[in-house]
């Protein structure tokens, strides 16, 4: 499904394009998921990053349903899920602040009232965007689901809160 949503950068309006992502876009995607874990994930060491850049094409995304989020026809974010679950959400670092996450973000929930993830708990700037979205901590795990030793808080959000 194809939407348009207007977002405000800079005092202008401008409109952000969601699509589904296709095979062509893997190796931009994987491109972007690195310079934003780079950007944002200082716990994680070179080392890592390229153990998980190793899964990010051939593994995770082929895995999730993914939608990308263009400006001007350049990929600026992306969302994976399966359900009702974002299982990855990155965004290009000079998009940061711009609205493209929450636009990615509530373009699932429109699908999905119920929406749930897991966040590293060591990336602050991630888990005060998803608490600002109204994400709440309702469990945690001491490793990631490599086996690895990056604690994960997962989060959830309703938008009915009896749901």
């Amino acid at each position: 499904m194809r939407a348009s949503v207007a977002l405000s950068c800079d005092d202008e309006r401008v409109s952000l394009n969601l699509r589904p992502a296709t095979s062509g876009d893997d190796l931009v995607l994987a491109d972007l998921w690195r310079r934003a874990v780079e950007a944002t994930h200082d716990f994680l060491s070179p080392e890592d990053v390229d153990f998980y850049a190793g899964h990010i094409r051939d593994v995770y995304l082929p895995a999730l349903k993914v939608t990308v989020a263009e400006f001007d026809g350049a990929v600026v974010g992306f969302v994976g899920t399966q359900e009702h679950r974002l299982e990855m959400l990155f965004v290009e670092p000079d998009a940061h602040g711009r609205g493209v996450g929450t636009a990615l973000v509530e373009h699932v929930a429109a699908q999905h009232p119920v929406l749930e993830l897991d966040v590293n708990e060591q990336n602050p700037a991630a888990r005060g965007f998803y608490a600002s979205l109204g994400f709440e901590v309702v469990g945690r795990s001491p490793l990631d689901g490599e086996g690895r030793p990056f604690p994960l808080l997962h989060l959830r959000r309703s938008v009915n809160p009896s749901a």
